[in-house]
């Protein structure tokens, strides 16, 4: 707390009792922010949604035994996605392991190789009434550097922190005077600075080198002149996992020289670097949906089918990439091509090395020469061809208010047909898009949505998170409260909003539980509800499988009545199949926690 700390996540459990009354003591004085999971996986997703939008790590805190199993998930994706996470772990005492002592396992070393601190501290021996002691001392010193850590470095990326605390009987006790006057970092509203990424000189990942070639000083014609540009402009990009490798790092710049036929890709949470890499180099951008990166004047809209084309796709010689691509089977392709120049932005996780020749750098610069602007005007001109506008027609104002009587009928009757039109997936994509600006926040579930709306959804700068570290279906909706909990910390306005299948939402379920005597933030979970899990009837297995051994063991049908589910567990319920009923429901007032069904079909 002493370095900034904010948020606690706390599952409840005997050996961890004394943590938890310090922490209760903490949040009663509004010190920290604290929340009560009873399902540890819960919480280590909670406290992982918090490290995401915050940039700060939360700390979570949870008894011994399988309760420590329960956050290797959440620490897993924290890992691979460069998000800081603090885990204060309760255990026995050394002498009760590996006795058969009641609920003991061999907690130290259990998250080995994919943290970026672990340390099994001392038994605590004595008490501490003044503060000044040895054990105090000690405990001060690990706490700063478990957060440094866990922060990261230029070297090493931002990441989960593991800290085993044993005690012994008592377990607890009554704080000393000093505790209850332990000084606090200042406190803020939400650690994430909302004009991040607007300060691009200060990038550790993109040199100021970009300089000697900036096309803004340029008075050449831009391929784009004359073209429209998306203005749906926010002013803040979110995103999460930061940091760089974990590997040693050599801090050279690599100068991109002029010539190459060059693309920039963006996957997960590459963050504004990447376009403003796009802008300098007058290079095509190829930007998830994920990624912090998908807008500006050098997006590529409908790039899976470009990317697949031999005129365009077929001709590029050099890719740059920022974050993790994830989502689309064309640009895995184009980055195993041996005979494409993959130079990758280091981040965290596994170094990126489809092709076996990939150069992985830490930071890159557009060196000098004039920008090829035939190859960038091809791209724009493809992308353009291939934007889509997903919004609802106009009313035909002009045939509503006529008098001849067919013409009014036949407006009125079109316009009674866009308003009843039932829901599909773009649709739905595009409604949330739409619905949500920098104020908001925007969380992708690991369904088949997320696809959807990376194929068809336009440029706009939102602030968007998503695990897609692993890519697991685990953890979607505790992430998206955590991201919630950080993004409305002080009183900050807003909506985060979590989209996802029903098989996301029932596999984590828990994490609708709110306990009554917390703040609930606003936030709405909006379900596509196709009965299953239709993101698996586009892979191989669709086409050789039985359609009886298909759906039992790929598709899985469910028929849960998500309505009962929310009554249960407290949530608002909203069930809409037309265009007309979801922008209402996404447009009105959101005070508390809300779910959002959109029947779908398979």
């Amino acid at each position: 707390m002493e370095g900034g700390v904010r948020h606690v996540v706390l599952s409840p459990g005997s050996r961890s009792q004394a943590l938890a009354l310090a922490a209760a003591a903490l949040a009663r004085r509004g010190d920290i922010d604290l929340r009560v999971r009873i399902d540890e996986r819960v919480a280590g997703f909670t406290a992982l949604g918090v490290g995401r939008e915050s940039g700060m790590p939360a700390a979570v805190v949870c008894t011994s035994g399988t309760a420590v199993a329960n956050l290797l998930p959440a620490v897993l994706e924290a890992h691979h996605a460069g998000v800081p996470l603090l885990l204060l772990t309760a255990d026995r005492p050394p002498e009760l392991r590996g006795v058969g002592a009641n609920q003991t396992t061999r907690q130290p070393g259990l998250f080995a190789g994919v943290v970026r601190l672990e340390a099994d501290l001392p038994v605590p021996a004595e008490r501490d009434p003044e503060g000044d002691g040895d054990q105090t001392a000690l405990l001060r010193s690990v706490a700063a550097e478990a957060l440094a850590a866990a922060l990261g470095t230029d070297e090493i990326p931002a990441g989960p922190v593991h800290l085993n605390l044993p005690y012994r009987e008592p377990l607890a006790g009554v704080l000393p005077e000093w505790f209850k006057a332990v000084p606090v970092a200042p406190r803020g509203g939400n650690d994430r600075d909302e004009t991040q990424g607007a300060d691009l000189d200060s990038s550790p990942r993109f040199d100021s080198l970009r300089s000697l070639n900036d096309p803004r000083e340029h008075s050449e014609p831009d391929p784009l002149d004359g073209m429209s540009e998306d203005a749906s402009g926010a002013l803040y990009q979110g995103g999460g996992g930061v940091g760089e490798t974990d590997e040693p790092a050599d801090d050279a710049t690599l100068v991109l020289p002029r010539g190459p036929r060059t693309i920039v890709v963006a996957g997960a949470d590459a963050g504004p670097d990447a376009e403003e890499l796009a802008h300098v180099g007058d290079w095509p951008l190829v930007a998830e949906i994920v990624s912090g990166a998908r807008y500006g004047r050098r997006l590529v809209h409908g790039y899976r089918a470009l990317l697949r084309d031999p005129q365009l796709g077929g001709r590029i010689q050099r890719a740059i990439v920022f974050g993790h691509p994830t989502l689309s089977r064309e640009v895995t392709a184009l980055l195993s091509r041996p005979e494409v120049e993959v130079i990758a932005l280091r981040g965290p996780g596994e170094p990126l090395n489809l092709n076996g020749e990939t150069a992985s750098v830490a930071r890159v610069a557009v060196g000098r020469g004039a920008p090829d602007r035939e190859w960038l005007g091809e791209w724009m001109r493809a992308s353009r061809d291939a934007s889509v506008d997903l919004a609802p027609p106009a009313p035909d104002a002009d045939g509503l208010a006529s008098a001849v009587p067919e013409t009014r009928l036949g407006a009125i009757a079109t316009e009674l047909g866009v308003i009843r039109a039932p829901v599909d997936r773009a649709a739905l994509v595009d409604a949330v898009w739409r619905a949500s600006w920098p104020h908001d926040r925007l969380v992708f579930g690991s369904s088949r949505l997320v696809r959807v709306a990376d194929a068809v959804l336009p440029g706009k700068k939102v602030p968007v998170h998503a695990n897609r570290g692993l890519a697991g279906i685990d953890g979607t909706i505790a992430t998206a409260v955590g991201v919630a909990i950080a993004s409305q910390a002080g009183g900050a306005s807003g909506v985060t909003r979590v989209l996802l299948g029903d098989l996301a939402l029932l596999h984590d379920v828990g994490a609708l539980l709110q306990p009554a005597a917390e703040e609930t933030p606003r936030i709405q979970v909006i379900v596509g509800n196709d009965g299953g899990g239709t993101i698996f009837d586009d892979l191989e297995v669709a086409g050789v499988a039985s359609r009886d051994d298909m759906d039992r063991v790929m598709y899985t049908p469910q028929s849960v009545s998500l309505a009962q589910l929310a009554a249960a567990y407290g949530w608002e319920h909203v069930v809409v199949s037309t265009r007309s009923a979801l922008d209402q429901a996404l447009t009105s007032p959101v005070r508390g926690p809300q779910l959002v069904e959109v029947p779908l079909e398979r």
